[in-house]
């Protein structure tokens, strides 16, 4: 197993106890030392394979209000912040076209811009900023979701530099959740690891299997729900290996290995919902089906991924072009 997962890693200072400090962030919008981690659509601005950090003098436009902004920590650099640009920036347009007065400056800067998404790049980022690019993915996903009061229903105001939202009705305070989910790479007397086919998949896409905690049940017990619910086997053994988070929206990614169970007959019955396919490999066999391209594997910034590669042993091969 990797010692750190690509979406595990950082070297940022969280400074926690600095978010409830009343202007915290306010002064830092106006410190040119800055950075700003830019975040639209649940994507992030990138240069390459490192985040393109701006300064907050080089974002202009009414975006810094604080429903927008997090503060993401500080480290001998100085601080970072993280802020979401409005999803429909520059739709709006004067009859000639021109993006309207108040968004024109914002617009230019964004046109300038590559966004991408975490999943694509986040195994490339170094470890400073895919810390910076999971932590601030994560919180802004929170925010779109959550406006207003789980308990009541009202308008919820940002406090804490973009930690915590309050009920502007009961007071009730409100934190960035996060979901437990469990992925395993199960095997079976033979060492062939188990690989599925979810339904809403491109075609011959394979992954570990996984799915979310319930409520009242251990997370040894959501992987042996979750491989029989979805395949159809008995699980006995599982080891928990890492973990690391998965922001889209708001998941903690458990990665487990475990065998099947000595009276397990290790006949696949997928559940047909959920798992259209599964199937178990040699390693040879998953080394050819990703070679000619029979399996696609899961994205290298994934726990799957990592998984995978640790039952086989090192890298699995790519796709040969014809």
């Amino acid at each position: 197993m990797h010692d750190v997962l690509p979406l595990a890693r950082s070297t940022v200072d969280p400074d926690a106890v600095s978010r409830p400090v009343e202007g915290l962030v306010s002064r830092l919008v106006a410190d040119a030392t800055t950075q700003v981690v830019l975040v639209q659509r649940g994507l992030v601005a990138t240069r390459g394979s490192t985040l393109d950090l701006r300064s907050p003098a080089e974002v202009p436009g009414n975006v810094w209000g604080a429903d927008n902004v997090v503060y993401l920590g500080r480290d001998d650099d100085g601080a970072y912040l993280a802020l979401t640009l409005p999803e429909h920036l520059g739709e709006e347009r004067d009859l000639d076209g021109v993006p309207v007065v108040e968004d024109a400056g914002l617009v230019d800067v964004v046109a300038t811009l590559d966004f991408r998404h975490l999943r694509d790049i986040g195994d490339a980022l170094p470890d400073r900023d895919a810390g910076l690019a999971t932590t601030a993915v994560a919180v802004s996903a929170w925010h779109v979701r959550h406006p207003r009061c789980p308990r009541c229903g009202e308008p919820t105001e940002v406090i804490d530099a973009g930690w915590v939202r309050r009920c502007t009705a009961d007071g009730s305070l409100h934190y960035p959740r996060t979901d437990p989910a469990v992925i395993m790479a199960i095997t079976d007397k033979h060492d062939r690891i188990l690989l599925g086919h979810a339904a809403h998949w491109p075609a011959r896409r394979f992954s570990t299997l996984a799915g979310y905690v319930e409520p009242g049940e251990s997370i040894e017990a959501a992987v042996a729900r979750e491989v029989m619910e979805e395949a159809g086997l008995e699980v006995g053994s599982v080891e928990f290996v890492a973990s690391q988070p998965w922001p889209f929206p708001a998941s903690l990614m458990l990665g487990f290995r475990g065998r099947l169970a000595d009276s397990s007959d290790g006949r696949v019955r997928v559940d047909g919902v959920e798992i259209t396919e599964a199937r178990f490999f040699t390693r040879g066999e998953l080394a050819s089906a990703a070679r000619t391209g029979e399996v696609l594997l899961p994205m290298r910034s994934s726990i799957a991924r990592a998984l995978i590669e640790e039952w086989f042993g090192g890298p699995l091969p790519t796709p040969t072009t014809a």
